[in-house]
């Protein structure tokens, strides 16, 4: 970062996701929430498939599947997800079988993704939800080599649901050190300030999931 132009509030909106899953967020709540993403230049809007359709022009809308244990049958996570793409998301964020990743068994992990990813064809993009903070190093990188395989666009730090955290500046260094530019890499639950999310961009982050998007765009220079 220090030998490259500070970051602007510009810069970093254009990165993120304005997230709203709240299991009591309402249509209201959600009207809201696309006024808000266009005022602030946001890049996307992220909310639950069961808000869909959500009108949002000049957004790119994305929703989420097998959300947020990832313990839905694969093929109930595909179905979810191209009932959402039919709705008009652009993206969706599927949730791994966490528990598959902790024992080692990736092939379960593939055939997760490879599942929701034909489902959806290319018709959407597809990121890939780890939950980094409940892994190891090891199954990290496996888990994103996973990903890359089975032709994700993205892989994804967390819900911001699971007990063990949220997005790390470690596990993200490490899952962009892994995809190598071939995936995107979103950073996603806890962050809360300019500070985190700048030293999560440094990391490797080339998106961010961000329930508090004016806060943390209000750290960086205008």
């Amino acid at each position: 970062m220090a030998d490259s132009a500070p970051l602007t509030r510009a810069d970093v909106a254009a990165l993120i996701d304005h997230t709203l899953l709240a299991p009591e967020a309402t249509p209201v709540d959600v009207t809201a929430l696309v006024d808000e993403a266009r005022a602030l230049g946001v890049y996307a809007i992220c909310v639950s498939p069961s808000m869909l359709p959500v009108r949002a022009p000049g957004l790119a809308v994305a929703t989420v599947a097998g959300f947020p244990s990832g313990k839905h049958h694969s093929l109930v996570k595909g179905a979810e997800a191209r009932l959402a793409v039919d709705q008009g998301a652009a993206e969706v964020d599927m949730v791994i079988d966490v528990g598959a990743a902790m024992a080692g068994d990736y092939n379960a992990v593939l055939a997760d993704i490879v599942t929701v990813r034909e489902a959806v064809a290319d018709r959407a993009v597809l990121k890939v939800i780890i939950e980094s903070a409940a892994l190891s190093d090891n199954a990290i990188v496996e888990v994103c080599r996973v990903a890359e395989r089975a032709g994700a666009d993205f892989v994804k730090t967390s819900t911001g649901f699971h007990p063990a955290g949220g997005a790390s500046v470690h596990a993200v260094r490490l899952m962009a050190q892994t995809v190598g530019g071939r995936l995107g890499v979103k950073a996603s639950g806890g962050i809360r300030t300019a500070e985190a999310a700048a030293e999560l961009i440094a990391a490797g982050a080339t998106r961010l999931g961000l329930s508090k998007s004016r806060v943390v765009l209000e750290g960086f220079p205008a």
